[in-house]
């Protein structure tokens, strides 16, 4: 009986390894056609080997400028932010334990939002300053939130409150801000605000893909105490968690790839918010699903993008596409909860 049962629980588990190792899998097979479909469409569709023959340097006409200077940095620069985006809301969705509790919600991207937006039009800056300012202002927009959730003892209801309230305050800051600034500088600030690849440059995303080499495999590795962190507090400190350490290195990660993707495409709407559910969904339980989670946000704003260029008449940002596909899930999301009596 008791090899039955240990044999039962070692088939499941190896059911589960290869249902995550198929959809992960299948999610970067997708985010690869994705890519492709970046650089051969536009408004002229250029041959594969042309692409390729530009991408390895050599001079084709008219696509060696095309593919290189404009197709390839808009495509990096949707792969890595898409990629910070799903991680990062992910990790805090997983590490609060409530799907509200990502950095679109919580006020973590309008921080950052106003440091850009303030450097680009009253500072007139923009690259690295805004990047490293856009990282700050993330940084103390969690701690901000954290200390006023805290009370007489932590509460995650409290702390999404007060995360919308400060997000409020914030959006309002940006609109102060673009109501005094320069009218030159108003056109940078509202494309990035509404979320764009539109004029991504090679030389704006060093510190984005710097910042997901970098802090990407640190949630990946803490993957496993993220996973026992949903089951609260005294449960990952009896499994030998350290809960304050954890937490500190995945919220510091994950809100330096944010901030920094942030300051380099603008704040995408809902992709750190659906990554993570959409991810879970696919992979199901016993692994972990922070690598699930960014290639599903990599293959939200790739998508997206590629279809507001093309499914319509006109071009819109990827930031609108993205907020048509989350805003309804958001809606269900709050009735469901009300429901269940978790707000």
């Amino acid at each position: 009986m008791k090899n039955e049962s240990v044999g039962f629980i070692r088939a499941g588990r190896r059911q589960r390894r290869r249902r995550w190792i198929f959809v992960t899998g299948s999610l970067a097979a997708l985010s690869f056609i994705l890519c492709c479909a970046m650089l051969l469409l536009g408004n002229t569709i250029y041959p594969v080997m042309d692409v390729i023959r530009a991408l390895s340097g050599e001079q084709v006409q008219g696509a060696s400028f095309a593919v290189n200077t404009i197709r390839l940095p808009r495509m990096l620069a949707g792969l890595f932010a898409g990629f910070a985006f799903g991680i990062a809301g992910n990790t805090f969705q997983t590490m609060l334990r409530n799907p509200l509790a990502n950095p679109n919600v919580i006020g973590i991207t309008s921080g950052s939002s106003v440091a850009a937006v303030f450097c680009i039009v009253i500072l007139h800056t923009s690259g690295a300053v805004v990047s490293i300012a856009s990282v700050i202002a993330g940084l103390a927009t969690v701690i901000l939130i954290y200390v006023l959730s805290r009370g007489k003892s932590f509460s995650i209801g409290r702390l999404i409150l007060i995360g919308i309230g400060i997000q409020a305050m914030l959006d309002a800051l940006v609109s102060y801000l673009l109501l005094i600034g320069a009218e030159q500088d108003l056109p940078a600030a509202f494309r990035w605000l509404t979320g764009s690849l539109n004029g991504s440059q090679m030389d704006e995303l060093p510190p984005l893909v710097l910042s997901v080499f970098i802090f990407a495999p640190i949630i990946i590795v803490l993957g496993k105490h993220l996973s026992i962190l949903e089951l609260g507090e005294q449960s990952a400190t009896s499994l030998g968690v350290n809960t304050d350490k954890t937490r500190v290195l995945l919220i510091f990660s994950s809100v330096c790839m944010i901030s920094i993707a942030t300051a380099t495409t603008g704040p995408i709407a809902f992709v750190a918010f659906l990554s993570g559910p959409i991810a879970k969904r696919l992979v199901g339980a016993g692994f972990s699903n922070v690598i699930p989670a960014g290639l599903v946000g990599a293959n939200l704003v790739l998508a997206a993008d590629l279809i507001g260029q093309f499914a319509f008449v006109a071009r819109y940002p990827v930031g609108i596409i993205t907020g048509i596909l989350g805003a309804p899930y958001l809606i269900f999301l709050l009735i469901r909860m009300n429901r269940k009596g978790e707000l």
